[in-house]
């Protein structure tokens, strides 16, 4: 089953979700409030439902509840709220997931291409990618990085800057990129996030043979992190 039903609404961002999953091969139904989104979910026809937190006449937690009371179908949630209490409460209702809006179409994508090979996988399916990248390890499925073997203690930013990296190791990644990539956002002007997160990357990763950085700035292009 490839079909996912989008529940939110924002009717603009439907839309370009939409757009984006469908041109990579899901089928999408959409319902704009938590009653109508609840009962097409308990329908049987969906692999997946995304389901926004605020809504009208239910909003997501309830629809959450209602459809948890019924189905285990895979959820995975949207948020916009600055705190942590919805994303909590969500996963312990049983959400399998949760992105923070503002979010790109591609991350969302992906977000739920993992849970689709989480929850349909065979039971001759592989671990999942690794990426490696010199001494470098990454599970990106377990969320899990190695740097020759020892452990990497990145926080959730970091890993997501070092995967968009490591998959593009050996060429630059713009600033743009990585934040609409690793940060679910388009870059602002005067943002020194990045900045400020690829600087604590480089003083957690190890160094090569030669003693620089395996974490270069490339001048006017961004960043690359460098095989060896």
């Amino acid at each position: 089953m490839n079909q996912v039903l989008l529940i939110d609404d924002d009717t603009e961002l439907v839309g370009m979700f939409t757009e984006y999953l469908e041109q990579e091969g899901f089928r999408v139904a959409c319902a704009h409030d938590g009653e109508t989104g609840a009962r097409e979910a308990l329908s049987g026809q969906y692999a997946i439902a995304i389901l926004d937190v605020m809504m009208p006449r239910m909003n997501g937690i309830d629809t959450l509840r209602r459809i948890r009371a019924a189905s285990r179908m895979p959820v995975l949630m949207l948020t916009g709220r600055g705190d942590d209490a919805d994303r909590i409460l969500g996963l312990e209702l049983g959400a399998d997931d949760y992105v923070a809006k503002p979010c790109t179409p591609r991350e969302l994508t992906a977000r739920v291409r993992a849970i689709l090979r989480r929850t349909q996988g065979s039971p001759n399916d592989g671990p999942g990618i690794t990426l490696t990248v010199g001494k470098l390890t990454m599970l990106p499925e377990q969320r899990r990085a190695t740097w020759d073997g020892s452990a990497l203690e990145l926080t959730s930013t970091e890993f997501n800057l070092l995967e968009v990296l490591a998959r593009n190791a050996g060429r630059p990644v713009s600033k743009n990129d990585l934040s609409e990539q690793g940060l679910g956002r388009p870059l602002a002007r005067f943002d020194r996030n990045i900045d400020v997160h690829l600087s604590s990357l480089r003083h957690k990763l190890g160094t090569l043979s030669d003693g620089r950085s395996c974490l270069q700035t490339v001048y006017r292009l961004g960043y690359q992190l460098i095989r060896e």
